[in-house]
């Protein structure tokens, strides 16, 4: 097994990988993108769409044949519904580590269409990457915040109206958008500064669900909601080069969308809102109890 080489001589080799890995398919991503941009041939484009999914998801498996070959990270999954390549889904899942997103994106690649995020406009400007999720229709979006809306009221509504447009073009398309509800990573200082009421949890905030229903309309039809967890200890990015993780299990549940938090006015309706905080507030209740059975074995 290629995990057995010795440290010294894999972790080098993996960040070499990783970056042949990420040039080659970037830059073939981008040029798929341009190609698209400069020849507005609806077959032609189609067709690029397709390669530049593809190469999206070359890029994760190959990631993943990373993880399988050079570490010896066992992934425990279970599922309790069938998943589907066409399907039109909202993925939700706590969040420990940025191990986490390739963890997911392990388990879930070809087998539901191709993961998106939600990523702030500033983001774009990540090297290589922010053109990578640009070409990849990645929903980029802008909040603004209660200072600047009470300088410029104008701006109430223009954030999510901005990103339906973004979205637009998923609506009638299979699609995943993901979403960590809890807004950061898992850490012990960030639980006791918010008084999180679940041990191995933050508090999950209901916004970007709200915003996510809100900008896709029916466009989305289930939820994936996923439980991540480390039973031993929550990992860097350097721990998995250096196959200090041993074991991650991952706990997927299929569930509808309640039509009721599709009604509502997020943004303006205090009582809706806090209706869509108590929801959330019970699937990490959930989410808690499913820890708890991992932690006991």
């Amino acid at each position: 097994m290629l995990a057995r080489i010795p440290l010294l001589l894999r972790v080098p080799l993996i960040y070499l990988l990783i970056a042949a890995n990420t040039v080659i398919r970037v830059s073939l991503l981008l040029l798929c993108a341009l190609l698209k941009a400069l020849l507005p041939v609806k077959t032609l484009q189609s067709l690029l769409d397709r390669w530049i999914i593809g190469l999206a998801e070359a890029w994760i498996a190959f990631n993943s044949w990373m993880m399988d070959h050079l570490t010896t990270l066992q992934v425990h999954y279970r599922e309790d519904g069938a998943l589907a390549t066409d399907g039109h889904y909202l993925v939700l899942s706590n969040h420990q580590s940025w191990v986490d997103i390739l963890v997911l994106q392990k388990v879930f690649n070809k087998r539901i269409p191709f993961m998106r995020f939600f990523l702030k406009k500033e983001l774009i400007w990540v090297p290589m990457l922010g053109l990578a999720w640009w070409a990849l229709d990645f929903p980029f979006m802008q909040r603004h915040t209660k200072s600047q809306l009470q300088k410029r009221p104008e701006l109430a509504g223009k954030d999510i109206a901005a990103t339906r447009k973004a979205c637009e073009k998923f609506l009638g398309k299979p699609v995943s958008i993901m979403i960590f509800p809890e807004g950061t990573r898992f850490t012990a200082v960030k639980h006791d500064q918010q008084q999180a009421p679940l041990s191995n949890l933050l508090k999950p905030k209901s916004g970007g669900m709200a915003y996510a229903l809100d900008a896709m309309g029916r466009g989305l039809h289930a939820i994936l909601d996923v439980t991540l967890h480390y039973p031993n200890g929550i990992p860097g990015m350097a721990d998995l080069i250096a196959d200090r993780i041993k074991q991650v299990h991952v706990d997927v549940r299929l569930r509808p969308i309640p039509e009721a938090l599709r009604a509502g006015d997020y943004e303006n309706d205090r009582a809706f809102r806090a209706q869509f905080q108590q929801w959330m507030n019970g699937l990490w209740q959930d989410k808690q109890q499913i820890m708890d059975g991992f932690s006991g074995r």
